[in-house]
């Protein structure tokens, strides 16, 4: 089962996706997207491709400074579709391969730009974190430890999210409705698990009535 979950920055992903992780009755695991993102401005490829597109200012111990990357393409939209450009192939190989790796258990992908990948069409239940602006902001920047000005310039090169494309929406991380979500995710899953079952058997069945048939 593939579960994503999308809320803009300081919503709680990483929370509600650790929160699910304690409370399903399943072994689940977790990929922040943003981190795969992060990881891959460590590849050689990556990093002289940044270079050549953004300057060597972006360096820092001849490591791509992220926040200095972040100044430039926060605070334009071309600028991130450059990034998006040198990076996305590399993240979506990353991304593939620990879906494959753990296609047997319940898998959550966790990113604000989900919605707008193919992966966002894959999942079987999607989530979004519909928290208000002034609680986003706080969290984030005691979290980041960034000033009013940078988060919003984040707010601001972030996308719109539209909650009737989700399957549920989370207004709030009180534990109560994150129960609530994981009995009714648990639900999902039973019924899958069933169906699947039940596809087996008639597949069987098929399969043996086939080969009377040409006996």
């Amino acid at each position: 089962m593939l579960i994503g979950i999308s809320g803009k920055s300081g919503s709680g992903k990483t929370t509600l996706s650790n929160n699910l992780k304690e409370l399903l009755p399943r072994e689940v695991v977790h990929l922040d997207i943003d981190k795969v993102g992060h990881n891959v401005l460590l590849l050689d490829e990556v990093k002289e491709e940044l270079i050549k597109t953004f300057g060597s200012n972006i360096v820092n111990n001849e490591n791509i400074d992220r926040k200095k990357l972040g100044e430039i393409v926060f605070n334009n939209r071309e600028e991130m579709q450059k990034l998006t450009d040198i990076t996305w192939n590399h993240m979506q190989k990353e991304i593939d391969s620990f879906i494959e790796r753990n296609k047997d258990k319940i898998i959550i992908l966790d990113w604000l730009l989900l919605p707008i990948t193919k992966y966002f069409k894959m999942c079987d239940l999607t989530i979004l974190l519909d928290i208000p602006y002034e609680i986003r902001k706080k969290r984030a920047m005691s979290r980041d430890n960034i000033t009013d000005e940078a988060f919003d310039l984040r707010e601001s090169s972030s996308i719109d999210l539209n909650p009737k494309d989700f399957d549920y929406v989370l207004k709030n991380n009180n534990k109560n409705e994150i129960r609530k979500l994981v009995k009714k995710i648990w639900q999902e899953y039973y019924i899958q698990e069933v169906l699947i079952l039940l596809r087996k058997d008639i597949w069987i069945l098929l399969n043996k009535q086939v080969n009377y048939l040409m006996k």
